[in-house]
């Protein structure tokens, strides 16, 4: 039997160690902690907003950050891994506008996908409506029945 505060407590206890390793990689990677921070700051913001189940949309951003975010790390990586290299390539615009543009992207297939599966699913369902009323309408036909289409 489980306790109703057992749920909570492992949440505070996976927030504490989120806070454990982001204190470590800030302690020992700060460029790469840096970098990351203000790359994937738009990830930051939808995982404080998102609270939806298996949290899709932040998934979807932070898949998409990464991926727009790999070509500065590396960068960040090969150079030397230095506070004054990050800052340098932060500096440039087009770092972190590359970044942030690919979350947007993510973040606005998250919301349209499942827009475009609802219109999809209503125009099949649509369809297929008119083809059994049709075959309705046949079928009253053929046994001489008469057709009544509120019914």
């Amino acid at each position: 039997m489980k306790k109703p505060g057992a749920a909570a407590a492992r949440r505070g206890s996976g927030r504490w160690l989120q806070g454990l390793a982001c204190g470590a990689l800030l302690t020992l990677a700060t460029p790469t902690a840096l970098m990351a921070g203000v790359l994937l700051l738009p990830a930051v913001v939808v995982y404080l907003a998102d609270d939806g189940e298996g949290r899709a949309t932040l998934r979807a951003v932070l898949l998409f950050g990464l991926a727009g975010s790999l070509r500065p790390m590396l960068a960040l990586w090969t150079g030397g891994h230095t506070v004054a290299i990050a800052l340098s390539l932060l500096s440039d615009m087009a770092v972190p506008a590359l970044a942030w543009s690919a979350q947007g992207a993510g973040w606005l297939l998250a919301q349209a996908i499942p827009v475009a599966i609802r219109v999809a699913l209503d125009a099949q369902a649509s369809v297929e409506i008119a083809r059994i009323r049709a075959e309705r309408a046949k079928l009253a036909q053929a046994w001489g029945l008469a057709d009544d289409a509120s019914a």
